[in-house]
């Protein structure tokens, strides 16, 4: 058949096959579909896909960004408890030659943030010297321009490895992380640090102890300048960062400090900011107590030394070892556990998850202190994670991921601009929240016709091979034309068994090559999980 866009019936009736869905609670099971099916084909190592049912599909979805030939057949090779091992033991697995060829040539893999930072000052400092005028306009929006670049490219190292990298967990956890420790890159200078701080505050603890995690992001540049810590020094109390540490980074809102616990907070992270140039010139007694890590420093002379009290607690006066005090004792309190798990359940379960798996996710948390592959494996082995398979709707990252993973099966893209866009006209962009509260977790907020029509528009995109994937990045001509054949042997084996009766009659409706996957892509099977 040839290539042609879908009439407006056609898309009304995959749009609408969507949103009838949108609301129903539990699983979306499928009483006309065989729980398993024989392998009838074969992977494309050559090894035959196993036989697996709808729950295996389902649960390999959600631990991952979607589905891909190579990761069903390693999940049918070594089963769940296996598979599930092997992800969260995963550090940074190769990546596909053409995608780390990618990563390795972007500006912002090579960037050290301390040289980066002073070279960024120097030149603002040198544009607002300048007189004003359209050269002074120039300057400044070259400049911008640039650190614009820095994060297209963080965002776009993550996309590659969102879709490609084998350690799926890892990838997911990942954005996880982002989202909840969120920083905006239009802030200040922030445009310049977000790829490092994904690389080195975020991906480096995310099966790690969370201990460990709030304190990478807490002494990270990007963190301090977002909420302002780099201002908070003795004698003038800035408590923006000590408030979204408790209410957002660690025990929720609810948890029963105070205020005053939130201003103690503050006076004991005092004196935690930001440095690119030398250090400074300090008394005897305080030089022992100076620390630089990078662009990260804690200055004693603008800690304020007085007693603290915090959470029921006093905290020594001892420089940044009050912080360290401060981070445990916040971490060690029941409130946290609960709430970081109940967190990873609503990212992972459904949106209001069971009080019973939180709190075994959360004993565990306690049992481990804090250790987030331990609370994973409880949350991914429970009863409960496998009764809400299917009944999870999609954030925009895992829609727009998985459909670029499912239609292109581990072919290398080779233009993530597209991705950027339809993330951004989601709403959902990587260092796009401008709240700290990162963006939310639940179906409500993703599910309303505005987002249905333009998830609808960018089936079509995928689906019709005119989203331009295989241009150069540069805006250059394309490398390669066609669109997937996503009736293929992922989709007969993983997919085709378990379809909604309706999705199978929609796909019957369909007019071409081309409008099959828009419907696929569209459906209410792909959009849940």
């Amino acid at each position: 058949m040839t290539s042609r866009t879908p009439s407006r019936a056609a898309a009304s009736l995959a749009a609408a096959l969507l949103v009838v869905t949108l609301g129903c609670a539990g699983p979306r099971s499928h009483p006309d579909a065989p729980s398993a099916r024989e392998p009838t084909h074969t992977a494309a190592s050559g090894r035959p896909f196993p036989a697996l049912h709808r729950e295996d599909i389902r649960w390999l979805e959600r631990v991952g960004f979607g589905l891909d030939s190579a990761t069903v057949a390693s999940y049918g090779e070594v089963g769940r408890t296996r598979f599930l091992r092997g992800q969260l033991d995963a550090r940074e697995a190769a990546l596909p030659p053409a995608i780390a060829a990618q990563i390795a040539g972007l500006d912002v893999s090579h960037l050290d943030p301390q040289q980066t930072l002073a070279q960024v000052n120097a030149q603002y400092k040198a544009i607002n010297a300048m007189p004003n005028g359209p050269d002074k306009e120039q300057a400044r929006k070259t400049l911008n321009d640039g650190g614009n670049k820095l994060a297209y490219q963080a965002i776009r190292r993550e996309l590659l490895r969102a879709v490609y990298s084998p350690s799926q967990l890892q990838e997911q956890m990942v954005w996880f992380w982002l989202n909840h420790f969120s920083v905006h890159q239009n802030k200040a200078n922030l445009r310049w640090l977000v790829g490092d701080y994904a690389e080195h505050a975020i991906r480096p603890h995310v099966f790690g102890h969370f201990r460990d995690l709030l304190l990478a992001t807490l002494e990270h540049p990007a963190m301090l300048q977002y909420l302002d810590n780099n201002q908070n020094a003795v004698g003038h109390l800035n408590e923006n960062y000590a408030r979204e540490v408790m209410e957002l980074h660690t025990l929720g809102v609810d948890a029963g400090y105070t205020q005053a616990d939130v201003q103690q907070l503050a006076r004991v992270l005092t004196g935690v900011g930001i440095n690119v140039g030398g250090p400074p010139k300090l008394k005897a007694e305080w030089q022992p107590l100076y620390r630089r890590a990078g662009a990260f420093e804690f200055n004693p002379a603008r800690h304020d030394f007085g007693a603290k009290r915090l959470l029921g607690h006093d905290i020594k006066d001892s420089g940044f070892a009050e912080v360290e005090e401060a981070v445990t004792l916040i971490v060690e309190q029941p409130a946290c556990a609960r709430f970081i798990s109940r967190e990873l359940a609503i990212y992972f379960v459904a949106d209001n998850p069971p009080p019973q798996l939180v709190e075994r996710m959360a004993q565990t948390f306690m049992h481990t202190d804090g250790d987030i592959a331990a609370v994973l494996d409880t949350l991914f082995l429970a009863r409960e994670f496998n009764a809400a398979l299917g009944s999870k709707f999609k954030d925009p990252m895992r829609f727009v991921v998985s459909a670029v993973r499912f239609a292109y099966d581990g072919r290398a893209i080779t233009n993530t601009r597209p991705l950027f866009n339809w993330l951004n006209g989601l709403g959902e962009l990587p260092f796009g929240r401008q709240t700290p509260d990162g963006y939310p977790l639940t179906e409500s907020s993703w599910a309303s016709s505005g987002q249905m029509s333009r998830r609808f528009e960018i089936a079509r995109a995928i689906g019709s091979g005119s989203a331009g994937l295989f241009d150069a990045e540069d805006g250059g001509g394309a490398a390669m034309s066609g669109f997937p054949q996503l009736s293929n042997r992922l989709y007969f084996e993983a997919v085709e068994p378990f379809l909604l009766t309706k999705t199978r009659d929609a796909l019957d409706r369909a007019n071409s090559p081309q409008e099959w996957n828009t419907f696929l892509l569209s459906s209410p099977d792909f959009n849940f999980e």
